[in-house]
């Protein structure tokens, strides 16, 4: 394998149209059905195509992983980020219409089939992320990330979680403490980052599972608990994440 390179939907949109079912494998079925993420996700390479790329292995003509970053302004404190991953992707639409400067850069999703997963790849996006802010004047990347070990952990608060440390005082969680390797900071957590509803029907479809009554639920890959009103005919779930920075070259 040739050195795989980062390249944009704008830069290739020829390439980027190869990259529809990348993420087939990566995000169980309830991720995809997001109630702001849905409403907002197909204009991402339209409105955005400049930060939106694949890691493209030229030689072997490959596609490798893909990711999604949006711009947006933040004052640069942890008090001032946006409610999870819905706030800052409604804030980036909304800033780009209002015309605003934006000065940061989040990190919206790393999608890597599992075939290439475990390569080291994720280091080359975050790499690649960190290039895609500095080549566009913006001050900070940040990613409201989605712990890979909390899907074994849904009863326990984000808050508790996030604090977890192994001995060498690095995060419990992997995917934590990969970004905390490569240089980035834990700036705190959103226990309501991602919403997403849907009827009893659809949830059960999603998950696998039956809900004969109203209640809390555990369910397979949720990181907290799914909220079932069989009356109203309605499922919630609040998915948190952990926000990190990471320092711009």
């Amino acid at each position: 394998m040739s050195e795989p390179v980062i390249v944009t939907a704008a830069k290739r949109p020829d390439v980027w149209a190869r990259a529809e079912d990348l993420d087939s494998e990566v995000w169980p079925e309830y991720n995809r059905h997001g109630d702001v993420l849905n409403e907002y996700w197909g204009r991402l390479d339209e409105d955005f195509a400049e930060f939106q790329f694949v890691l493209y292995d030229e030689q072997a003509d490959e596609l490798l992983a893909q990711g999604h970053t949006i711009p947006f302004v933040w004052d640069r404190t942890a008090r001032g980020l946006p409610v999870g991953i819905d706030g800052v992707v409604a804030d980036a639409f909304r800033d780009r219409a209002e015309g605003r400067n934006v000065n940061a850069l989040s990190a919206l999703a790393i999608e890597i089939p599992p075939a290439h997963q475990r390569g080291g790849l994720s280091a080359l996006m975050l790499a690649g992320m960190r290039d895609l802010a500095a080549a566009h004047h913006l001050e900070d990347l940040v990613a409201p990330l989605r712990p890979t070990w909390k899907e074994r952990y849904p009863l326990v608060g984000i808050e508790r979680y996030a604090r977890w440390t192994r001995e060498d005082g690095l995060p419990f969680d992997p995917w934590l403490r990969l970004h905390v390797r490569l240089g980035g900071e834990i700036l705190g957590v959103e226990p309501r980052s991602l919403l997403i509803t849907g009827t009893v029907a659809e949830w059960e479809r999603w998950t696998g599972m039956g809900f004969p009554e109203s209640g809390s639920y555990v369910f397979p890959h949720g990181l907290a608990l799914l909220e079932v009103d069989r009356e109203a005919d309605l499922g919630s779930y609040w998915e948190p994440n952990v926000w990190v920075r990471h320092p711009v070259a």
